[in-house]
């Protein structure tokens, strides 16, 4: 597939751009957020409803779908697209991520504190690992039933492509901000070599699959706090080429992140990666690190965060985020947010939205989620906007300004 994607706007004296990443279900609009739709279902939201706040992609999660329903059934049901009723652009993550935090135990977070002490063996606080990694792979029990898997590259590669999305990631070993600098490097490695493995057989299976569309691979770039180790494993990356002389299509920015210095870590990388291929950035979703990080050249983002907060009655608003079940909304009869055009907002009030979470409808979450993901891709579509117009800079600071008030 050739001319994955253009460039077109820049930010002044920054990495950050405007683009197009053209796949073979339509072109994505860049910088976009792209829903989290873990088990193909983005939760307590239909695929029409995303398709109507204005989500442009979906991203599925290839461990969980492999352990449910089984990458076979979507195949075999013409792929994640078609097995979900979404005619857009999708993606899908290696499973990587599930395995090594089923290993430690920790949730999905953008931020680990990294001044806490440093240990290979670290593991969250009552948690059994789950999972073990070797040079070759990981092998890792099912957190459903127990059973025993093993995923290596080319496992990963397999079900990524019977998932069928167009964008998937090469299977890498995400550490945290704990480990030591020494792992970190072994790490860095090990990552390096499921690449090329990645490549291979990524390339083996687009041949063998006849007939199905193009699917897109990005490579993902790891290496933790450390500058040294960003800039070589986005320089590395980028040397990997297959016997068909073709690399990674586009490249991730992964692995666990001190918050304070997203922005620099994600420059680091940006400016080690070749300009005409796109760059997505795994797991943010807060509006100050959308800010941060499209100003320092990330295109895409993923994050459950909207979601599963929204499940928990976290409601964002130009003015911050607030918790819709507290009693000052019992009688309050205003949409969650007056400026907001999504469905919730158009047809529901606060209180009722209150009522729901306090008598656990599950209507509740559906409605929340709705709301949260709108303002989610309606922000980043902002964002874009803002740098066609060459207003980034304005818009960040009284976007920023008003919501952490």
């Amino acid at each position: 597939m050739t001319d994955l994607f253009t460039v077109e706007t820049r930010i002044e004296d920054h990495l950050g751009r405007t683009g197009t990443l053209r796949t073979p279900h339509g072109d994505i609009e860049t910088p976009a957020f792209i829903a989290v739709g873990t088990k193909a279902t983005v939760k307590a939201v239909l695929p029409e409803s995303m398709k109507e706040l204005g989500a442009q992609a979906v991203l599925a999660n290839a461990y969980h779908l492999y352990l449910q329903p089984g990458p076979d059934i979507v195949d075999e049901a013409g792929g994640l697209g078609t097995f979900m009723n979404w005619d857009g652009p999708t993606f899908t993550d290696s499973g990587g991520f599930q395995v090594m935090s089923l290993g430690v135990g920790f949730k999905k977070v953008i931020s680990m504190d990294a001044t806490r002490v440093e240990s290979d063996d670290v593991i969250a606080e009552g948690k059994e690992r789950l999972a073990h990694v070797d040079d070759d792979g990981v092998t890792f029990k099912s957190h459903l039933d127990g059973s025993r898997h093993r995923f290596t590259p080319e496992v990963s590669m397999q079900i990524q492509h019977q998932l069928g999305a167009d964008i998937m990631f090469a299977f890498d070993e995400l550490t945290t901000l704990m480990n030591t600098r020494a792992y970190q490097e072994q790490s860095l490695d090990r990552t390096q070599a499921w690449a090329v493995r990645c490549i291979a057989e990524h390339e083996r299976l687009t041949a063998e699959r006849v007939g199905k569309p193009y699917q897109a691979l990005f490579g993902v770039v790891q290496g933790a706090q450390y500058e040294d180790l960003r800039r070589k494993a986005a320089h590395d990356l980028e040397t990997i080429v297959g016997e068909t002389g073709r690399g990674f299509d586009g490249y991730g920015i992964g692995g666990a992140l001190e918050k304070q210095n997203l922005g620099t870590i994600v420059r680091w990388v940006n400016e080690e990666l070749p300009e005409h291929k796109p760059r997505h950035m795994l797991g943010i979703s807060e509006p100050d690190d959308f800010f941060v990080a499209i100003e320092n050249g990330a295109d895409t983002f993923d994050c459950v965060n909207p979601s599963r907060v929204a499940r928990n009655a976290a409601i964002y608003t130009p003015d911050g985020r607030f918790n819709i079940n507290t009693a000052r909304f019992r009688r309050d009869f205003t949409p969650i947010d007056e400026e907001c055009d999504c469905y919730t907002c158009a047809h529901y009030t606060r209180a009722y939205m209150h009522h729901l979470f306090k008598a656990k409808e599950m209507l509740a979450s559906t409605l929340a989620t709705i709301h949260n993901e709108r303002f989610t891709v309606r922000l980043v579509d902002d964002i874009r906007a803002s740098i066609r117009d060459g207003r980034f800079q304005e818009l960040k600071k009284e976007t920023l300004a008003r919501f952490y008030s």
